[in-house]
């Protein structure tokens, strides 16, 4: 069986996107679609920008939900997804190559979500921070013992988890866990604390637009970061993109379950490799490839 896979913020790249406009005339107009919902020309800034433009919250998640949708589109049949999943914001592009949600939709909500998130990471002093070659359940307990708002956010693969949180409480965080032995605690270069209560004040904003939106079954189970289970039932999807804001991305358990439930072959649409290096880190045995 084969499952596609969509990435999320850090993925992209300068030039991003740039063949597909040039040689695939849908992807062309879908592009141009693009610019004229968002109010600017995003594809300037995809093909031509500086890394510091691809580097705002605000154009970054549309950018890459654009390329990961429009990769998929691309395929046209040969696009037969038996399950799909995206790490984060690379949810919303797997809703729309299942069919769940229409690309001018989905982009609209991507660029909502994405303006909610800056907001809220302007009111608090707050950032992310990878760490390396410890447990999940020490990472989780030492977090549970600093002061302030610390999460883990991302658990990518066995040994690879993101922290989340105020700035003073990560610091905290990362000292702690290289006292406990991690190979690396390191603070990423994000414009905030995503996946934490942090992202609590943009939750109303996000609700509002993804219940004003019309979502349809897809045509293949999501799975979703929640709760890391398959979901075919638009209001359980809508609910879980919700949660999504403020609960971590539980990617390895995803992937795990995606192979329990039949998945031999995992393909990444979207900017960059990096989900197929996680795939590869949390199961072997399965066949890894992707497009972009």
């Amino acid at each position: 069986m084969k499952a596609y896979v969509f990435p999320g913020q850090g993925a992209q790249f300068v030039g991003m996107g740039k063949e597909l406009y040039d040689n695939n005339a849908e992807a062309r107009a879908l592009f141009e679609k693009a610019n004229e919902i968002l109010g600017f020309n995003i594809t300037d800034l995809m093909f031509a920008g500086t890394d510091e433009d691809l580097r705002q919250t605000a154009v970054t998640q549309p950018a890459i939900f654009i390329h990961s949708v429009l990769l998929a589109k691309s395929l046209g049949d040969e696009f037969r997804p038996d399950m799909v999943a995206g790490h984060s914001l690379g949810e919303f592009s797997a809703l729309v190559a299942a069919g769940a949600l229409s690309f001018e939709d989905g982009l609209r909500l991507v660029s909502a979500r994405a303006q909610a998130m800056q907001k809220a990471c302007e009111l608090t002093e707050s950032t992310m921070a990878a760490v390396l070659a410890l447990p999940d359940e020490k990472v989780e307990e030492i977090c549970a013992g600093i002061e302030g708002v610390v999460v883990c956010a991302n658990y990518n693969c066995p040994g690879q988890l993101v922290i989340s949180g105020e700035v003073a409480a990560i610091d905290a965080a990362c000292e702690a866990l290289k006292a406990a032995g991690a190979k690396r605690a390191l603070k990423l270069k994000v414009g905030g604390a995503f996946h934490s209560p942090c992202m609590e004040p943009a939750r109303a904003e996000l609700a509002a637009a993804i219940e004003a939106t019309e979502f349809h079954v897809p045509v293949c189970p999501v799975y979703q970061n929640v709760d890391a289970l398959p979901h075919t039932d638009p209001i359980e999807i809508k609910a879980n993109l919700v949660a999504q804001l403020t609960a971590p991305v539980r990617w390895t358990q995803t992937v795990r379950n995606m192979i329990a439930d039949g998945a031999t072959e995992f393909v990444e649409l979207g900017p960059g490799k990096v989900l197929q290096g996680l795939v590869a880190k949390i199961d072997s045995s399965v066949a890894v490839s992707g497009m972009q």
